[in-house]
């Protein structure tokens, strides 16, 4: 049998409910930190949702109300921070920098006033900064409701060539909350700025994974310094292992990094395809009957709170089933970058919640990718896409187990996997 499409939707749901697409991405802005502006699709935070690519022009050009009053924004309410907001010099050039971008693009008319620096300084990469500008006009933005656009705002890095403006992002009035509040510098991307929003930001320099799969990170608190900290990180050139969140840490309070995407895409390259591989179980309907299977937070061990990844194209596997004695089960795949999937199996019994029941890693390349134990002799769930299963106990008979996906007695030791080209194997099911 295999699972309903309104299923997978419920179980997607919790990995993509922060995560805006399009149209009118600019404004649609969701839980989980919003990015005003993204250049193209990245795999942020805990799962793999898909960011599609707004332009600046959209920005700047927005539909709606055309008030010039004018509107209060935090970015403007300060002088210079940094220790480089004396330096004259400097500044002139990251105006100059800032103006030209706009008007390269033909977007100057856009804004108004003078550039504001908010934060210059020095790090172990060169003079970097964090420019805002008003907008012409404050449209009101759909989502949060109520929201107006007020300003343009940028990072600028420090290159060969000088100062180079990053991905402008629009700043609604209530500040910057859910604008991207670092940046990755350097050629190694090894530097991380994070600008000071007024919140306490916890960072963690690497992701690890304990030995059944769950995220193993450690935080420790960013000391802010005049606006703004900068922190020496491991090189983040082809993926992004570091992970910052205002306190408490969670998706929820995800910050994002301006240039994960150019990191994770430095070719403007598509995903690669990842298939969707859903399976019911016999006597799933039983104990399952009209429930939810959507936002169980039993998963948020697995998740990366803090991070930004995209994935390999391996597949998202989601089994619905039940136990021997009545429990409802629930099975999901996450992968991140190029490691190894990770597979995790919720148990709940009747209404009450979900707990994580087992978990482990994936090889997707063995003859029998999935093969975990479940706790109170519950059985061994195993899966193997388009693969005909079968089961004995010790050297007894071969019992029939169907296709794709089963739930095997506790006590069977063999599993023979038939996939499609006829070629069978024998795999124990272990301890």
């Amino acid at each position: 049998m295999t699972m309903h499409d309104s299923d997978v939707r419920a179980i997607l749901q919790r990995a993509t409910d922060h995560v805006t697409g399009p149209p009118d991405l600019l404004d649609k802005v969701r839980r989980g930190g919003r990015r005003r502006i993204m250049r193209r699709r990245a795999v942020l935070a805990a799962a793999f949702a898909v960011v599609v690519a707004a332009p600046l022009v959209g920005a700047l050009q927005f539909p709606g109300t055309r008030d010039r009053g004018e509107v209060a924004s935090p970015i403007f309410g300060q002088a210079t921070r940094g220790d480089l907001a004396g330096d004259k010099g400097y500044l002139r050039q990251v105006r100059e920098r800032w103006l030209r971008r706009f008007e390269e693009n033909a977007l100057d008319e856009g804004l108004r006033g003078e550039p504001h620096v908010v934060w210059a300084g020095r790090t172990p990469a060169g003079p970097a900064a964090y420019v805002a500008q008003r907008t012409a006009n404050n449209p009101a933005v759909s989502d949060p409701p109520g929201d107006r656009m007020v300003a343009v705002a940028a990072f600028v890095e420090p290159t060969a060539d000088g100062p180079r403006v990053m991905d402008p992002e629009s700043v609604t009035d209530t500040g910057t909350h859910g604008n991207s509040q670092a940046a990755l510098l350097g050629p190694d991307r090894n530097v991380l700025l994070v600008l000071d929003a007024g919140a306490p930001v916890e960072f963690s320099p690497e992701l690890r994974y304990t030995a059944d799969g769950r995220i193993d990170r450690t935080f420790q608190p960013v000391a802010f310094r005049d606006g703004a900290a900068v922190l020496q990180v491991p090189p983040q050139r082809t993926k992004i292992t570091v992970a910052l969140a205002r306190t408490p840490v969670s998706m929820e309070n995800q910050v994002h990094i301006t240039n994960a995407t150019d990191i994770l895409f430095p070719n403007d390259e598509d995903l690669p395809p990842q298939p969707t591989l859903s399976h019911t179980l016999a006597g799933a309907e039983e104990v399952w009957g009209d429930k939810d299977v959507s936002a169980e937070p039993a998963f948020d061990a697995y998740y990366d709170a803090g991070g930004a990844h995209t994935h390999d194209g391996s597949p998202l596997l989601y089994i619905k089933g039940a136990t021997p004695d009545g429990r409802r089960l629930l099975l999901q795949t996450i992968q991140y970058d190029d490691d190894p999937a990770r597979v995790i199996v919720l148990l709940a019994r009747g209404d009450g919640p979900f707990t994580a029941a087992a978990s482990g890693f994936v090889d997707w390349n063995a003859p029998l990718p999935v093969r975990l134990r479940l706790p109170d002799e519950q059985g061994i769930l195993v899966a193997a896409e388009g693969a005909a299963l079968n089961y004995r106990i010790g050297t007894g008979k071969w019992h029939d187990a169907g296709r794709d996906a089963a739930l095997l007695p506790h006590n069977a030791t063999e599993v023979r996997v038939t996939p499609t080209n006829g070629k069978a194997s024998t795999v124990t099911t272990g301890p």
